[in-house]
């Protein structure tokens, strides 16, 4: 019997997304959607701090009051940041303490399984079917690259994401210089993907990075942020320097309301990561897809 009404609740290295579903009408009926740094400081100290943890669940707390939680189907699910951290079982304990809300710590592999789902449900939804492609999810503390061949897929998560890399390098000159050798381990999967199993016809991203960029691209700023309109928004590679300068040359508060509150430095980096992937995955045009784990997450609730 299929559940009416899911909760899907994704906890990110940088972003909290909450989503309530309809599994009979199958459509998204709220969103909510705060940047919460879990990822802060991880990378210097190994944990996750208890000022992120705060954040967490002040956001939870204010996901309640929008969305009813009570009569509804709860799935919530935690990836890289959460999985590195040595204090990951006491902050999940805290979270549920304080805000009731019970998050499973998944696998980079179930990660890139539910997220790929939630991909291909909205390309189908556009009527944008490739029989091959590469799909890029690029997160806070980590990157997945999703290779489908048909009913074939191949993935693997790497610990490279706009959070650990902002926090580890001082400029974006320095991120700009490092990304090479950061990314090395990816190009070496994807040149080993194409070597044995053939290139791909189409590459396509989700996550912040590309969802803003592909906003910024259409006149949208944060608040006024349209999913429907991003979903299947073409970007050429050559359009991201020509958006990081855009960004970058704005006002300090002109670029919080453009990206989000605490978001600027990230989408940056975010940026430059994105850039090196089109290298990577040999594209100069990708597709744009807002869905990802959160989705996942509440369609296989749905099955």
């Amino acid at each position: 019997m299929q559940q009416p009404y899911i909760v899907a609740i994704d906890l990110g290295s940088n972003t909290l997304r909450v989503l309530a579903y309809d599994c009979r009408n199958q459509r998204a009926e709220t969103e909510f959607e705060k940047v919460v740094k879990t990822a802060d400081m991880l990378e210097s100290t190994g944990v996750i701090h208890h000022g992120a943890v705060d954040r967490v669940i002040y956001a939870l707390k204010e996901a309640q009051k929008k969305i009813d939680f009570s009569g509804a189907v709860i799935k919530a699910v935690t990836t890289e940041a959460v999985r590195q951290a040595r204090n990951s079982a006491d902050v999940l304990a805290r979270i549920y303490k304080e805000t009731g809300v019970r998050f499973e710590i998944i696998s980079g592999k179930e990660e890139a399984e539910l997220t790929l789902s939630a991909v291909k449900h909205r390309l189908k939804k556009l009527h944008l079917a490739a029989r091959n492609f590469v799909l890029v999810d690029i997160g806070g503390g980590s990157t997945e690259l999703i290779f489908s061949f048909g009913t074939e897929t191949f993935s693997k998560s790497f610990p490279v994401g706009i959070v650990t890399i902002a926090q580890r390098y001082e400029t974006l000159a320095a991120i700009e210089a490092a990304l090479s050798r950061e990314m090395l381990d990816m190009q070496m999967y994807c040149a080993e993907i194409y070597a044995t199993r053939g290139t791909v016809d189409a590459f396509i991203a989700t996550a912040g990075t590309p969802t803003t960029v592909a906003a910024m691209k259409l006149g949208q700023n944060y608040a006024g942020y349209d999913a429907r309109k991003v979903n299947g928004t073409v970007l050429e590679k050559q359009e991201l320097d020509i958006y990081l300068e855009k960004l970058l040359a704005m006002p300090f508060e002109m670029r919080e309301e453009t990206v989000g509150t605490g978001r600027s430095d990230l989408i940056a980096a975010g940026i430059l990561i994105f850039k090196q992937l089109y290298s990577i995955v040999e594209f100069e045009k990708c597709v744009v897809i807002d869905d990802g784990l959160r989705e996942g997450v509440a369609l296989k609730a749905c099955r």
